[in-house]
């Protein structure tokens, strides 16, 4: 007994598309979930860096000064890399010559807000740390 191309063709596409749609879901399910633990991430260590930056103003030692600016380090890199996404495009000028164009667009608003938040809450602590460096830097021209 044989069978036909006809009945083969009619079941293999209905087979594919409900892959297509649990695939989509399964994507959205696994962004949601990516997105959301990103989140919980970046609001641990604006925690972490409040509880640096009080230690910091409290006892303003360079080991304390050095984590601090390590966690702002990693905490802007984090949102930076979650929150912008870089674009890149090619256009025409009037005379025809080609040019190549980085868009920078905001992905997550709420990302970049929280990192506002962060640099306006430790902006009193940025600029004691930016005194301490420049302190530390004449000491060492005065050194060398």
């Amino acid at each position: 007994m044989k069978i036909g191309q006809e009945i083969r063709t009619q079941t293999e596409p209905n087979y594919t598309r409900t892959n297509v749609v649990e695939s989509n879901s399964f994507q959205k399910n696994l962004r949601s979930q990516t997105q959301s633990l990103k989140q919980q991430e970046l609001q641990q260590l604006m925690k972490n860096i409040t509880l640096q930056g009080n230690k910091l103003a409290r006892f303003r030692s360079f080991r304390d000064l050095a984590k601090f600016r390590r966690m702002v380090k990693s905490f802007l890199q984090e949102t930076v890399s979650n929150g912008l996404d870089l674009e890149h495009s090619h256009s025409f000028s009037l005379d025809g010559q080609s040019r190549k164009l980085a868009i920078v667009k905001q992905v997550d608003e709420k990302l970049l807000e929280l990192t506002e938040e962060i640099m306006n809450r430790e902006k009193k602590t940025v600029d004691i740390l930016g005194l301490i460096g420049e302190i530390k830097g004449l000491l060492i021209n005065i050194y060398t």
